[in-house]
């Protein structure tokens, strides 16, 4: 079977059973601030599981793209160098919310497995949990006993906490679960070694394929456990995994999910992989297969990524995403011999496999090809970089230990990746202060886990059961009362708490808008709320303190003056949208935004600068309709075929509902969940105050509109006036400002003139200044120049002269600056390198520097310096 067969008989047979078939979530999170990535099949649940929302069925299943990098779950220093870890990968998954439990699970696995799969039954083993005295959870003697209806006994486990109790993390819902493994080895293998003690000990080819979980739990914040009101089954099991043990192969690697992008790579690379079943392979040959693992496991998961919104970047999830790339490219440069950029030619081939199930790597191919293109080559420069100064800290070592300290901050400042850094030491003869390196790298993530570092309380629930419901598209004020409340304190904000209404006027934050500010009202005292959030289907208030009775009645007041200002650039976005799409053209799709009272940011996917002259069309475009004044048309919950059919945009990346809400001003029409204003003549005017690069193929335009366009326009006129008074109020300001213009490149001219005039007189005076000393002609000079015409100086004396070594220094700006010319048959002959003369001088006047063996310049500190630097130097010709 092929893998589209495997994927496709999975969900027809949970179909059959009952099960309504979703689509993947994106891999990308937006309304979760507990998790950047799904990691788990179970990720797009969570509200259900929590009991915040009810879901479409009782019954559904679907495959889940998913990645593990970072966090509890964290599998990429594995990638490559086994044949089942990965960073995405999908996650087949069957769910039950409140309905079937044990039974129904267990022996669906079972069916799906051996009568329709056919996998045979001599292959799989199965475990229970054994219980735990630590939370009081007894042995599952129900999985136990339906296991002992399908399968022999002696291939039932026990399985102690660690492999058979899944929790979704530190706080929430948990309970025993039932994994299915799978023994893929020879027969011979099987009659020597039982599959049975290998289970759970890592071993390459008996492997989990399939986890049962049974959510019975809810793990509070001091590690107790309570019931859950319901049960539910959360399972998952690994595509992947399947497909090798389906297909008859010992890695996933092997498996046509695997194996086209590793074709790609051998044609790109004219190197060989070789498969599994080779035994004996050469060293040489092992590095190259568990580059080419790394490299066609990475690209999925930076192209599904990138698909789904997240870009390359810094920090938080992207900073995730351009690590795995880099890992990616590092492993190319350093066993592939790859220096040019080569993975985004995968881009193309994972399309064509995967965009018959994944629609989005499909439609978002051209950007995702030019944004990992793009990273590529800025990385493989950093990796020049970073070898010239690798060179640099070897020869600033003194004995055969490089500074663990130094390797981190290539590491750290320029991204240079450690083990590249021990992997050249080694080459050259040199060793890495380890101990140095993970001394520095753990005070680094001490800094950062301290900095990051949250505690949050259970939930206090007031009034049990109770829906919150979002009543802010036509109300600013409501009479509430509290439902929960809990508290969280970081280290980055201290001690807030977050606060849940039974019905709500504050607008959460989302599709790129702020969260609503305000306060909560009661007869006897007023709550400030600072931000609000949405979290697993809850809308959070956050407030530094709480109401003194929390089961008062309060009026939820909503910031207006902040969300009329909100309303406007969000408005304003929707038509700069459709601006863009109309002038640049339908290639353009939003790639990011934010939208708060102060302005508006917008990416959009353009392939080239927009140019004065289309910005300013796009601005005409959008005030136009501001003067037109077009009315609000909202439609709340229409269903989303029909509202896409009727010309809404939906945005690549966010997940819908079958029933959405669209904005529509005019020809503008899009599914948004965000604040707008009841008519464009609120906007006022719009203003675009910036355009560039975010990424390839990602351009950023930041505008302003209502207050700050009035505060823009107040700022540019009082510029103006200063202008004016500077220039001694002419009648013409733009007149006056191009003579002056003009009178200064006059200037400018002459000053150089005059300039190359000194330069020639100080040569001629100075060439016979050059004394020779051990057949060198060596002079060493301050002069009074710039530092830019000593430069010259210095060249030019130098090019003149043969056999020269010319060392001169000035001052500028009270700055010292000392410049060393060397000819390029002593630099060869006499193995004089002008880089390491001016790093010797740069000493005397508090400076460094550097350049080539036959020019170098510094600059320091230390004026009074200069007089010891240039005595020095004839030294290195002595």
């Amino acid at each position: 079977m092929t893998s589209k067969e495997i994927r496709k008989q999975y969900l027809q047979f949970f179909e059959s059973k009952g099960h309504l078939i979703v689509p993947s979530a994106p891999i990308v999170l937006k309304d979760d601030p507990t998790l950047m990535f799904n990691n788990s099949g179970m990720a797009q649940f969570k509200e259900y599981f929590l009991g915040n929302g009810t879901p479409k069925s009782p019954r559904i299943a679907d495959t889940q793209k998913c990645l593990r990098v970072s966090g509890k779950h964290n599998d990429l220093e594995d990638v490559g160098f086994d044949t089942y870890h990965h960073t995405m990968f999908e996650m087949l998954g069957n769910w039950s919310f409140g309905d079937y439990f044990k039974k129904e699970a267990i022996n669906w696995a079972w069916e799906l497995l051996t009568e329709v799969y056919k996998i045979p039954k001599e292959n799989l083993y199965v475990s229970v949990f054994e219980g735990s005295k630590e939370d009081n959870v007894p042995f599952d003697q129900e999985a136990w006993d339906i296991w002992k209806g399908l399968i022999d006994e002696d291939r039932i486990i026990l399985g102690n906490k660690k492999d058979n109790f899944w929790e979704m993390g530190d706080q929430g819902p948990c309970g025993p679960c039932s994994e299915i493994h799978v023994d893929l080895r020879t027969d011979a293998e099987k009659a020597s070694v039982s599959g049975k003690s290998l289970v759970n000990n890592d071993h390459p080819q008996v492997v989990e394929i399939w986890n049962n979980v049974f959510m019975e739990f809810n793990r509070k914040a001091d590690g107790s456990l309570e019931k859950l009101p319901a049960q539910h089954v959360d399972t998952g099991m690994g595509f992947e995994r399947l497909c090798m043990a389906l297909q008859g192969k010992t890695s996933n690697y092997d498996t046509d999910v695997f194996t086209p992008l590793i074709e790609k790579v051998e044609q790109i690379t004219r190197l060989k992989y070789t498969s599994n079943e080779v035994k004996n392979i050469s060293e040489e040959q092992n590095k190259t297969n568990i580059a080419i693992r790394v490299i066609v496991d990475h690209v999925r998961a930076v192209a599904f990524a990138i698909a789904d919104g997240q870009l390359p970047s810094n920090t938080g999830a992207g900073y995730v995403i351009r690590r795995i790339l880099r890992r990616a490219i590092r492993y190319g440069f350093t066993f592939l011999d790859t220096k040019e950029p080569f993975i985004n030619k995968l881009v193309e081939v994972l399309a064509n496999q995967m965009g018959e199930f994944f629609p989005e790597i499909k439609s978002q191919q051209q950007l995702v090809t030019n944004v990992i293109r793009e990273e590529e080559a800025s990385f493989l420069r950093t990796l020049d970089q970073g070898l010239q100064l690798l060179d640099k800290v070897v020869a600033e070592t003194k004995g055969k230990e490089v500074s663990g300290a130094k390797a981190f901050e290539l590491y750290d400042t320029f991204g240079f990746p450690i083990d590249l850094t021990a992997l050249i030491l080694r080459e050259k003869g040199y060793e890495l202060d380890e101990v140095g390196f993970n001394a520095a790298m753990q005070e680094q993530k001490n800094r950062s886990r301290a900095a990051s570092e949250v505690s949050t309380e259970d939930w206090s629930v007031l009034i049990p059961g109770n829906v919150e419901t979002f009543v802010g598209y036509d109300q600013t004020e409501n009479e509430v009362k509290i439902t929960r409340i809990r508290k969280v304190d970081s280290k980055k904000d201290g001690i807030l708490y977050q606060i849940v209404l039974d019905n709500t006027p504050f607008y959460p934050e989302g599709g790129g808008q702020v969260g609503d500010k305000g306060t909560l009202v009661s007869a006897n005292e007023t709550i400030d709320i600072i931000d609000t959030k949405k979290e697993n289907n809850l809308i959070l208030h956050f407030a530094k303190q709480l109401p003194e009775n929390v089961n008062a009645g309060f009026v939820a007041k909503v910031n207006t003056d902040l969300r009329d200002l909100s309303s406007r650039n969000h408005s304003a976005t929707h038509l700069m949208h459709l601006a863009l799409r109309t002038i640049l053209g339908t290639h353009v799709e939003q790639k990011g935004s934010l939208v708060n009272p102060n302005n508006l940011r917008f990416d959009f996917s353009h392939f080239s600068k927009v140019t004065d002259e289309q910005l300013l069309e796009v601005e005409n475009f959008v005030n136009t309709r501001i003067q037109q004044q077009l009315p609000l048309i909202e439609r709340r919950s229409i269903p989303i075929q029909q509202a896409l059919d009727e010309g809404a945009m939906a945005l690549f990346g966010e997940k819908y509902g079958d029933n959405v809400r669209a904005i529509k001003f005019g020809e503008s029409m899009e599914l948004c969940g965000g604040i707008h204003v009841k008519n464009t003549a609120e906007i006022w005017h719009f203003k675009i105050v910036s355009e560039g690069a975010v990424a390839a193929g990602i351009r950023r335009i930041e505008a302003i509109t209502s207050d700050a366009v009035k505060t823009h326009f107040a700022l540019q006129e009082n510029i103006l006036d200063e202008v004016k008074i500077a220039l001694k109020n002419p009648q013409d300001i733009l007149k006056s400002v191009v003579s002056l213009q003009e009178d200064n490149a006059k200037l400018k001219k002459q000053i150089e003139q005059l300039l190359k005039e000194k330069i020639d007189g100080l040569k001629n005076t100075l060439v016979f200044e050059f004394q020779e000393i051990n057949g060198i002609n060596f002079l060493s000079k301050q002069v009074d120049l710039s530092m830019s015409s000593t430069k010259d100086l210095a060249q030019a004396l130098g090019s003149s002269n043969p056999n020269s070594f010319v060392v001169l220094a000035s001052i500028e700006d009270n700055t010292p600056n000392i410049h060393c010319y060397i000819s390029k048959e002593l630099v060869a002959e006499k193995s004089l390198n002008a880089n390491a003369v001016i790093k010797e001088l740069g000493k005397y006047i508090d400076g460094n520097g550097g350049g080539q063996p036959f020019f170098a310049s510094g600059k320091g500190k230390n004026v009074s310096g200069i007089k010891e630097a240039l005595e020095k130097a004839v030294d290195f010709v002595k």
